[in-house]
C-alpha cells in the first residue's frame, strides 16, 4: 500500500514568478526575464523528462487587468495550454508580490477586487481544463508584510506597517480562495509561507527571540480564524500548506543566520513536524534551494530531513525545487545559478545540472521506497493519513 500524493510525484519545480516593485520603481517580471512565459512548454517537458511531473508557476495580474474589471488573458493561456499538452500538473500562484498599478493595496478595495480577478481567473482554467486545479492565492504572506511592511524592500516599502500589511494580504488571500470556490468546487487552495527559526544573542533576548519565531504561525492562525478571527478565517480556508526553507531561514535575533554544525541550528525535521502537530493539514515544502555547488548538499539535507520526519510520522507530500531554472537576481539582475536547469541557449534549450539532476533521480526512488513503508507501518498508516492524497480537505 502507498499513501496517494497531493501532486503527480513526491518532487516538484518552482519557477521564479515574482512581478514587485523594487524601491526604484523597477517593476521586476521574472517569467519574462527567464524567458519561461515563452518557452513553458519546453521548459515542462524538459522537467518530466528528469522526473518532475508538478511545478508552482504564476500569472502576471498586472498583465491581465491592465484596467479595472478588464481581463486580458494573452499572457497566461499559452502557459496554460502548453501545461495541459505537456501533461504537467500546475499550482498556480495568483499574487506574487504584484498587483496592477491603478489599486491602493492598502484600501478596503483591495481585497475585493483581488477577488474578482481570483474568480475569473478560476473560470478560465475551470473551462480549460479537467483537472483538479491548485492556486495559491497570496504567496508569501508573513514574508512580504515584513519585506514590503517592515524593511521597505520591495513594495509597498513602508515601514513599521508589517501587521498592518499581513492582515490586508490575509485579508484578500480568504476572499480570493472563496471566490475561486464558489468557481470551481474542485479547486485545491495552498497556502505558502517560510519556516524559520530565531535564537536570543543573550538570555534577556528569549522572549523577544521567541515572539519573532511564534510570527512565522500568524498568517496561517488568521487564515484558520484563530487570531483576528473578524477577517474572515476559519478552519476551511487553511487547505493544504506549503513551508519555504532556505540555509538562511535561521538566525540569531538582530544578528547573523546560524550555520548548519551550530548547536543553536534546529533540524528541519523537528520545524515540519512542529507545523503539521500545530495545524494538521496537508504539508509540502513548496520552495527551497541553493547557489552554485551548494546547491546538491543542501538537496540532499532538505531530502535527509524530509525523510526523517516522514518516518517520525510527519506526512510530507513533496519537496519543490524553486527556482528550478537559473535567474536574475531581484536587486542587481546578476546571474543566479541555483536551477536545476540553466539558461535558455541559443537553440530555446537550457542545460541540465547534472549533479543535481542525478541526485533527483536517486531521490525519487528514495522517497517511493520511504513512503510505501510509512503507509504500511500500522502507527502512520491508515485513513487519516490517506485521507492528505485524496483531494478531500484534512482538519483537526
Amino acid at each position: 500500500m502507498t499513501i496517494p500524493l497531493l501532486f503527480p510525484g513526491f518532487f516538484l519545480g518552482g519557477f521564479e514568478c515574482s512581478t514587485h516593485l523594487r524601491p526604484d520603481g523597477v517593476r521586476l517580471d521574472l517569467l519574462r526575464a527567464t524567458r519561461h512565459d515563452r518557452h513553458s512548454e519546453r521548459d515542462y517537458r524538459a522537467l518530466k523528462a528528469l522526473g518532475i511531473h508538478a511545478v508552482r508557476d504564476g500569472v502576471r495580474w498586472h498583465l491581465i487587468e491592465r484596467s479595472p474589471g478588464r481581463f486580458e488573458w494573452d499572457s497566461f493561456l499559452p502557459m496554460l495550454e502548453a501545461a495541459d499538452r505537456a501533461g504537467m500538473r500546475v499550482v498556480w500562484d495568483m499574487c506574487h508580490y504584484g498587483w496592477p498599478a491603478d489599486i491602493d493595496i492598502w484600501s478596503t478595495e483591495f481585497p475585493d477586487r483581488f477577488a474578482r480577478f481570483a474568480a475569473a481567473m478560476a473560470a478560465v482554467v475551470r473551462d480549460a481544463t479537467a483537472a483538479t486545479p491548485f492556486y495559491c492565492p497570496v504567496n508569501e504572506i508573513s514574508f512580504w508584510a515584513w519585506a514590503g511592511g517592515d524593511m521597505r524592500l520591495f513594495a509597498p516599502a513602508a515601514t513599521r506597517r508589517g501587521m498592518e500589511l499581513k492582515r490586508q494580504l490575509v485579508r484578500a488571500a480568504i476572499a480570493g480562495l472563496h471566490a475561486i470556490r464558489d468557481v470551481d468546487p474542485r479547486a485545491r487552495i495552498v497556502t505558502v509561507d517560510p519556516l524559520i527559526h530565531v535564537e536570543p544573542k543573550t538570555p534577556r533576548a528569549r522572549g523577544r527571540a521567541a515572539h519573532a519565531r511564534s510570527a512565522q504561525y500568524e498568517a496561517w492562525d488568521m487564515l484558520a480564524g484563530t487570531l483576528h478571527p473578524e477577517l474572515g478565517g476559519g478552519p476551511d480556508c487553511l487547505d493544504i500548506m506549503g513551508v519555504n526553507y532556505y540555509s538562511d531561514n535561521q538566525w540569531v535575533l538582530n544578528g547573523a543566520t546560524i550555520e548548519q554544525g551550530d548547536p543553536r541550528y534546529r533540524p528541519f525535521r523537528n520545524m515540519l513536524a512542529e507545523t503539521y502537530h500545530r495545524y494538521r493539514r496537508p504539508l509540502f515544502v513548496a520552495e527551497t534551494g541553493a547557489e552554485g555547488t551548494r546547491r546538491l548538499p543542501w538537496f540532499q539535507y532538505v531530502c535527509d530531513e524530509a525523510c526523517a520526519a516522514l518516518e517520525a510520522g510527519v506526512p510530507v507530500d513533496g519537496i519543490c525545487l524553486y527556482p528550478v531554472t537559473d535567474y536574475p537576481g531581484w536587486a542587481d539582475e546578476r546571474h543566479c545559478e541555483c536551477g536545476l536547469l540553466g539558461n535558455i541557449d541559443a537553440h530555446g534549450l537550457r542545460p541540465v545540472y547534472r549533479p543535481l539532476a542525478e541526485e533527483l533521480s536517486f531521490q525519487i526512488r528514495r522517497f517511493a521506497r520511504v513512503r510505501q513503508a510509512f503507509a504500511a507501518s500500522p502507527q502512520h498508516g491508515g485513513p487519516a493519513a490517506l485521507r492528505y492524497g485524496t483531494g478531500q480537505k484534512g482538519g483537526p
